[in-house]
């Protein structure tokens, strides 16, 4: 579970974040959603333990971002905006690497690897540099690395870009696995087909607060229309409060 606590962030004279919250339960699918700038990826890098929050706090699986940045990552899986592969590694090195920093070893650590490339259907690729993939395989690799150690709480960001339709449908096809797993899934989008496919709950930033949060339906019914982008569009102007 991801608690977020009146968390505030400023770099320099900008106020990135003021007193944001938000909950993200187990067993549920969330989107945080925002414009470009209104906050999202920097509440999305304190909660990946990548920032510390000026004042508030930020708990996943009860462990504070902040002081507990270390007991934080051991249930948490991250996919950023940017892969962030180490480009001279293989795509299974990649994999097995970050597996090892989770205390994975020996033969459950092949076994997980395998099952993984398996499952993303990175076989033919896996015994590549990561330097020549496409987006959508650097896309496909980190997420394999993010999930290899079985974390209860997943970060995607913007996990379909660059993806073809039949990626996009498996990777929604994991998102749910995870969901039925009892995982708590947080993901930002831009694209309102996906958040609608997938979310059981939305956030929506603006400005650096929360400008309208809950179910698809009762955000709609909040912001007065039966459609989530204008819905969208209208939260992001300031037209409901959370």
């Amino acid at each position: 579970m991801i608690l977020v606590e009146s968390i505030t962030k400023r770099f320099g004279p900008v106020q990135a974040l003021h007193d944001v919250s938000f909950a993200a339960a187990d067993g549920r699918i969330t989107g945080l959603l925002g414009h470009n700038g209104a906050g999202k990826s920097t509440t999305l890098r304190i909660l990946s333990t990548v920032l510390r929050a000026d004042a508030g706090r930020a708990l996943i699986d009860g462990h504070d971002c902040g002081n507990e940045s270390l007991r934080v990552r051991q249930s948490l899986g991250v996919l950023p905006h940017a892969s962030g592969l180490y480009v001279q590694l293989t795509g299974r090195e990649n994999i097995e690497y970050y597996a090892r920093l989770h205390g994975m070893k020996g033969a459950a650590l092949k076994t997980s690897c395998d099952a993984m490339i398996e499952r993303l259907g990175i076989g033919a690729v896996a015994g590549r540099r990561a330097r020549g993939y496409s987006q959508g395989e650097r896309l496909k690799v980190a997420l394999a690395r993010a999930l290899i150690h079985t974390p209860r709480t997943v970060i995607l960001d913007e996990p379909t870009n660059g993806l073809d339709v039949n990626a996009v449908r498996m990777l929604r096809e994991i998102i749910r696995e995870l969901r039925g797993a009892g995982c708590c899934v947080l993901f930002s989008s831009h694209v309102m087909q996906e958040v609608a496919a997938l979310c059981d709950d939305i956030v929506i930033i603006s400005q650096g607060r929360v400008a309208v949060r809950g179910t698809p339906d009762e955000i709609l019914a909040a912001l007065g229309t039966d459609d989530l982008e204008e819905a969208f569009v209208r939260a992001a102007a300031g037209e409901a409060q959370a």
